[in-house]
């Protein structure tokens, strides 16, 4: 389809999810009809009288399409190099059970198990499908602006700069700048928040926002691929793929588990056997159990020790808990980074746009050296016309000094850490901190002016200085509060503003400290400093930032969290944990979330071993059956699966404020 297309057709990654979820419905529903024909050959040999080998052929008929799947598996394993598995487990246990006669238990073996799977998988398909509901932000279509005309267009084939419009009741489908229109707009599938948001001209829109009220002709500004929604449903696929220690612990726990027992089980049917015949021995032992009744116990032993429920529930917890942490605006890449909260004990806090608002606003001029008001502003919003910066922006806003000429700047040079040079009407114009009035040797008398302050310089001479303020978020000090009440103590502040400003800031919002007027290198020195002085290396420190500056200490200190709203691509890329409504209130939340995951994770681990240990004790005593062996294992799997879903329910306890 091209990008004039009809739009009656879609294709692309939209039909191949779908197209993916009628084959897995189908393969389900196969498998449950197979299951129910096997059961009922099961359950006819087992009830009725039968000539023995008409029954034996029932129960082997049963056997095979009930377990055909699990032999199979167990035999490719076994040609591949992984030969002990639980597959490998039950298909030996199975197997000898036909070898010694006791067919109804052999095919029990597989039909229970079976059953226990298709309801472990129902378990994990309900949160997976919660999951993909969660990530059900992508638009289908975008009503693409063509010569006057509206089309319906796949969002892949739109480009930076199109027209789209979006009506009321629409996802947005990429990112853009409103242009015409306001609307209240329903952001809580990226930022979690249920108030919707006003937005009016001028105002950027996320795709995967939805619209509410208004019509909103919108400019776009990304392609699809790299667009909000895009780079949140990359995070959130390849998140499973950073196992948490837990996990590695229990796949390696598995992977020398699983021989340990099939050992043991050879040792329980030979041994008692061996030691019976040693005649010096004889009178140790009761009575005389036969080869076969060993040999029975062991298989017991096998089915009692399969690792089904560790192996299925340990992964599923995390993944519930990337989930939940995701429907409350945490983006977390990697299950090792969600555990990796629990340990969190230090944080290093950017200030703007991350404690505070990150809105400035000029609300002062001051003149120096026989300059106007006027030419201040004027050359000020001159040199800053191809910045991004907040302050920038602010400048840029200000009412004096008229609507800067971009034809008018010739040349445009950006000092990291310092501020920006540029050449105006053959002029050169410097705007900066007071750094760059010392590094460019600026004769001035205004180092000590408090506030966060924009210095002008003009032809070499310097003209005065802006004043610029800025809002501390309402919900920062909460933040920090409940940070400290779950367990998290140390917070400090590395900005690169003023030391007053820094200091204010501190103070109102009950820091331990702060470290100000740091360029971007010093911050990486300030988190390596902090690092190295660690009393305890499993103690962890994050740092909490949104600016480009802020990529290299993101990607150094141990969590790096990053503002996603306003946050830079650089940033959100360079982050281990993103915080998508830039609220840092969400942060505790999400440690919240990290500690539940941990506690039933645990829960999972001690309930399942001490029950299979009980049980492999009883079963190798003779005391359990078969029967009872295939109960014990699927129970336990599905206890500890339908108790890992429970994370997806997290309520969280603290509410943000919503600012309109």
């Amino acid at each position: 389809m091209n990008k004039e297309g009809t739009g009656k057709e879609i294709k692309g990654p939209v039909c191949d999810d779908v197209c993916h979820e009628h084959k897995e419905d189908f393969s389900l529903k196969r498998e449950s009809i197979v299951l129910g024909v096997g059961s009922l050959l099961f359950f006819a040999a087992l009830i009725f009288k039968f000539p023995p080998k008409v029954e034996l052929i029932l129960y082997i008929v049963g056997y095979i399409l009930i377990g055909r799947e699990i032999v199979y598996t167990a035999v490719s394993n076994i040609f591949s190099g992984k030969i002990f598995d639980e597959n490998f487990l039950l298909t030996i246990a199975t197997f000898g059970a036909f070898a010694i006669g006791k067919y109804p238990e052999a095919v029990a073996v597989m039909l229970f198990f079976k059953i226990g799977e298709l309801l472990q998988n129902m378990a994990v398909d309900r949160s997976r499908r919660s999951i993909s509901s969660l990530l059900a932000i992508r638009a289908d279509y975008a009503n693409l602006k063509v010569d006057g005309e509206t089309k319906k267009v796949n969002p892949h084939y739109v480009s930076p700069g199109d027209i789209i419009l979006i009506k009321p009741g629409e996802r947005v489908p990429l990112d853009g700048v409103i242009i015409e229109g306001t609307s209240m707009v329903d952001t809580s599938s990226l930022t979690g928040e249920s108030v919707p948001k006003k937005m009016k001209v001028g105002d950027e829109i996320l795709s995967g926002m939805i619209n509410k009220t208004g019509l909103l002709i919108v400019k776009v500004t990304k392609r699809f691929s790299e667009s909000t929604v895009s780079k949140i449903l990359e995070l959130i696929e390849n998140a499973s793929s950073k196992k948490a220690p837990t996990e590695k612990f229990i796949t390696k726990f598995a992977k020398y588990y699983t021989p340990t027992v099939v050992m043991g089980a050879i040792a329980l049917a030979t041994v008692p056997v061996f030691l019976y015949n040693i005649p010096s021995l004889t009178h140790y032992f009761a009575h005389q159990e036969t080869f076969s009744e060993w040999i029975y116990k062991a298989l017991i032993f096998l089915v009692i020790s399969c690792p089904c429920a560790l192996v299925i529930s340990i992964p599923l917890g995390f993944f519930a808990g990337i989930g939940a942490s995701a429907r409350r605006g945490v983006l977390v890449k990697g299950s090792n980074y969600l555990e990796a909260l629990n340990n969190l004990k230090t944080i290093l806090w950017d200030k703007t746009g991350t404690l505070t608002k990150g809105v400035f606003k000029v609300t002062d001029t001051v003149t120096k050296n026989g300059f106007t008001e006027e030419e201040v502003i004027s050359f000020a919003k001159m040199a800053e016309i191809h910045s991004n910066h907040p302050i920038a922006k602010s400048i840029l806003e200000v009412p004096i000094g008229g609507v800067p000429d971009e034809r008018e700047v010739e040349g445009y040079e950006e000092i990291s850490g310092f501020g920006v040079r540029a050449k105006v009407k053959g002029v050169e114009v410097l705007v900066g901190n007071d750094k760059l009035l010392h590094r460019e040797s600026i004769e001035h008398d205004t180092c000590n002016v408090e506030g966060t302050v924009v210095h002008v310089v003009i032809d070499k001479r310097y003209a005065g200085y802006l004043i610029i303020s800025d809002e501390v978020k309402e919900d920062a000090k909460l933040a920090i509060k409940k940070l400290r009440e779950l367990g998290i103590g140390r917070h400090f502040m590395v900005t690169g503003d003023s030391s007053a400003i820094a200091q204010r800031v501190a103070e109102e919002l009950e820091l331990d400290g702060y470290f100000a007027e740091l360029l971007p290198l010093e911050k990486v020195k300030k988190v390596e400093e902090f690092i190295k002085s660690k009393e305890n290396p499993k103690d962890l420190l994050a740092f909490v930032g949104d600016g480009i500056n802020d990529a290299p200490v993101l990607m150094l200190s141990d969590i790096g969290i990053a503002m996603g709203a306003m946050g830079s691509d650089a940033a959100i890329e360079a982050a281990d944990i993103v915080l998508m409504s830039d609220e840092p209130i969400r942060l505790p939340e999400g440690v919240l979330i990290a500690k539940k995951t941990r506690r039933i994770v645990m829960e999972n681990i001690v309930f399942a071993m001490g029950v299979k240990g009980l049980f492999l004790i009883i079963g190798a005593m003779g005391i359990a059956t078969m029967w009872e062996a295939v109960f014990a294992d699927v129970g336990v799997a599905l206890i500890a699966i339908l108790n890992a879903t429970r994370i997806l329910k997290v309520r969280p306890i603290m509410r943000s404020k919503t600012q309109n």
